[in-house]
């Protein structure tokens, strides 16, 4: 992947990030409590898998898809249990905004979100699977986003 294309797909996912925070609240279900709270915790569940994810990766962290030259495997933590936690994260974090915004615009744009993440793991991937080659047995073991969910074969 050129890094040209790998900085469009952190751009694209950005925006998508941020028109759900922008787009204006709808009626697709009634308001209340139980919205509120269940936006809040999907929401703080994200944000928490995200710094796990962020501060076990440590310097190895960026937001391209392109592996750093001087990264490594990662596969403790919460990367014992999601190959891409912190995609996870930001599908929480982002379905949380859908719970709240509760608008059409909210769910395109979060279904936008989930395949460009998809697009961009599996990009990710195949530059993985070059460059450690420890990652096929990490893959076969572990979810792409969620325990036991997208495990590829060796």
């Amino acid at each position: 992947m050129k890094p040209v294309s790998a900085w469009s797909l952190v751009a694209l996912q950005f925006f998508f990030i941020a028109a759900l925070v922008v787009l204006p609240q709808g009626g697709l279900w009634p308001g209340g409590t139980l919205v509120t709270v269940l936006g809040g915790v999907l929401v703080s569940v994200g944000v928490a898998i995200g710094l796990a994810a962020v501060l076990r990766l440590g310097r190895t962290l960026t937001p391209s898809p392109i592996p750093r030259e001087d990264g490594h495997l990662e596969t403790t933590g919460v990367y014992a249990w999601a190959r891409h936690p912190i995609y996870t994260a930001l599908l929480t974090l982002s379905l949380g905004l859908v719970v709240w915004g509760a608008s059409t615009g909210h769910v395109v744009v979060f279904v936008f979100l989930s395949m460009l993440l998809g697009l961009k793991a599996r990009a990710e991937e195949k530059m993985l699977f070059t460059k450690y080659e420890a990652y096929a047995e990490y893959a076969a073991r572990v979810g792409r986003f969620f325990p036991g969910i997208g495990l590829l074969k060796k």
